[in-house]
């Protein structure tokens, strides 16, 4: 999937977010890739805040444009959980995760930062900063039965591009609360950098 096919179906989602005044994020591959290595991917994830009293608008705005359900919206905000969009023209599809009113994610969604898709664009987005990028994939790995390289790599490919930039002790901080301290001590191992 090439940058302007993911700018093309993203932006109209974003656009509603913000015009709603949404809180959200975009994290997964897609911010993996702007701070860490680049790599294809098929979907986008976004973590929103969002409310039922939002779906109307929602589903106005997008609707000729996108595949949506909208029991399927309303069943994930109230369990907060997860639903798509398929966006029709690019055949993009875009996760959307209900943000979980919890400590960590608190932090996440304070933290997240705004930036450009590429290089020379003037439309920006919020992306998950790069520790929640690390924190969030390794949860990911964890869930997943630490088989997954495509998540290993994007944490490795994150650590080695950011270097010592990361702001550690919050990784650390964190990775000891959510139970991964281990494995972002061997990320860091293996990416050659000190977590200590």
């Amino acid at each position: 999937m090439k940058t302007p096919d993911i700018l093309v179906a993203l932006k109209p989602v974003i656009d509603i977010f913000e015009k709603l005044s949404i809180p959200y994020y975009i994290g997964g591959s897609i911010a993996s890739s702007i701070y860490g290595m680049a790599r294809a991917t098929m979907d986008v994830d976004i973590v929103a805040d969002m409310d039922t009293r939002h779906i109307p608008a929602l589903k106005q705005h997008l609707e000729n444009d996108y595949y949506m359900d909208e029991d399927m919206i309303k069943e994930a905000i109230l369990n907060k959980s997860s639903f798509n969009l398929i966006h029709l023209e690019t055949v993009l599809k875009i996760d959307v995760f209900i943000y979980k009113d919890d400590p960590y994610q608190r932090n996440a969604i304070q933290r997240k930062v705004k930036d450009t898709l590429e290089e020379n664009s003037d439309t920006t987005f919020y992306f998950s900063s790069p520790e929640d990028i690390i924190i969030n994939k390794l949860i990911w790995y964890k869930m997943g039965g630490e088989v997954s390289d495509r998540q290993w790599l994007d944490v490795i490919g994150v650590i080695k591009v950011q270097g010592e930039s990361l702001d550690k002790s919050y990784l650390k901080d964190w990775s000891q609360k959510l139970q991964i301290l281990e494995l972002m001590n061997k990320a860091f191992n293996e990416s050659g950098i000190k977590l200590q």
